[in-house]
């Protein structure tokens, strides 16, 4: 079972600021002893989950595959010599379709409370270090949702996307440590390639690739190296015609003072190149976005590990952007009125921990 809450106050009763919510709730059940062959292994499970194969960028809290929800499946059946496949459905839901970015279909109609609710039958297979994964969603009526912006588009009822994974355990086979690289690609109602089932607005047009890559080494007894790439192009997402391309580099290093304490040194730049087409209101924007953090951190051990938590942190962060990118949205982070290019220094403190 996995609890989170949400919380916008300071305070320690946050009963009237926050929102708890139930993230996993399930049961599983495996090597059971009437199952054979192929199931020997298998691992069967039902409830509401994050699929235990998920993997992402940790400290750019970027998902490389994010497949949620409430379902049932099985893991690790084993058809064929060393491939490992797994099987599960899972259901998620949409916004409703009569919120009021919805107005033009609520005019029409007089809908009211059209809950939409959203099926992803996942196939995914393994073999040594790699992972290929298929998934194809269905969502009855989704297509009664109108996108609004300089045009109008109706909401895609299905879509697929699929993934092909590399887990290596070196660092691009250049010396020891850790690599992770992903391919995706998605069409319709699976052109949100990393998040399979979590975006109702795409449209029967739309398509996403998406690439990323991250590696850790030790570079030297007390200094550890994680750089990564991010990149990625998604056509008539939410309107026929519009762009969302973007690339992301990040490097983070972990210098070792002694065995609690470590200095993190990191920095990304990212550069944009979108055309909304008039979407939730938003306006075409093309720039960079650059940041700099600076990290003393304190763990029990092992503080070079990138992985290793608890982890307390204290941070400055330096972040600025091009101002082409203030004109995107007034609603939105860019544009807000008293947050714009120039840039600003952010000072706080961190915890971390696994559950």
């Amino acid at each position: 079972m996995k609890i989170a809450e949400w919380d916008k106050t300071y305070n320690t009763d946050s009963a009237f600021n926050g929102q708890m919510n139930l993230r996993q709730a399930f049961a599983e059940m495996s090597d059971l002893p009437t199952f054979s062959g192929a199931f020997k292994h298998a691992t069967l499970w039902a409830g509401k989950r994050e699929d235990r194969d998920n993997f992402d960028i940790h400290w750019l809290d970027s998902d490389m595959m994010n497949l949620i929800g409430t379902g049932a499946g099985i893991y690790d059946v084993n058809l064929a010599g060393d491939v490992k496949t797994n099987l599960a459905i899972y259901g998620r839901n949409f916004n409703d379709i009569d919120a009021m970015e919805n107005v033009e279909y609520n005019n029409m109609t007089g809908a009211a409370n059209t809950y939409i609710q959203n099926y992803t039958l996942s196939l995914n297979n393994k073999l040594g270090p790699w992972q290929w994964m298929v998934n194809g969603l269905y969502s009855k009526d989704n297509d009664k949702r109108i996108n609004d912006g300089l045009a109008t588009d109706k909401a895609a009822s299905k879509g697929f996307n699929t993934m092909l994974a590399y887990h290596g355990d070196t660092f691009y086979g250049l010396r020891p440590g850790l690599s992770k690289t992903v391919l995706l690609y998605g069409q319709a109602l699976g052109a949100e390639v990393r998040g399979p089932g979590s975006d109702g607005y795409l449209i029967d047009n739309a398509w996403t690739v998406k690439f990323a890559s991250y590696g850790i080494t030790s570079l030297a007894d007390r200094l550890s190296l994680a750089p990564l790439i991010v990149a990625q192009s998604s056509n008539s997402r939410y309107l026929d015609g519009d762009r969302y391309d973007w690339v992301t580099l990040n490097g983070r290093v972990i210098q070792e003072l002694n065995q609690n304490f470590a200095l993190q040194y990191e920095a990304s730049y990212q550069y944009m190149d979108i055309d909304p087409k008039g979407f939730n209101g938003n306006r075409p924007a093309r720039g960079s976005y650059y940041k700099l953090t600076f990290a003393p951190t304190f763990k029990m051990h092992n503080v070079t590990d990138f992985f290793e938590r608890p982890e307390i942190r204290f941070f400055a962060t330096w972040m600025n952007w091009d101002k082409a990118l203030d004109s995107y949205s007034t609603t939105d982070t860019f544009g807000s009125a008293g947050y714009h290019s120039g840039g600003t220094l952010i000072f706080g403190a961190q915890l971390e921990t696994w559950f």
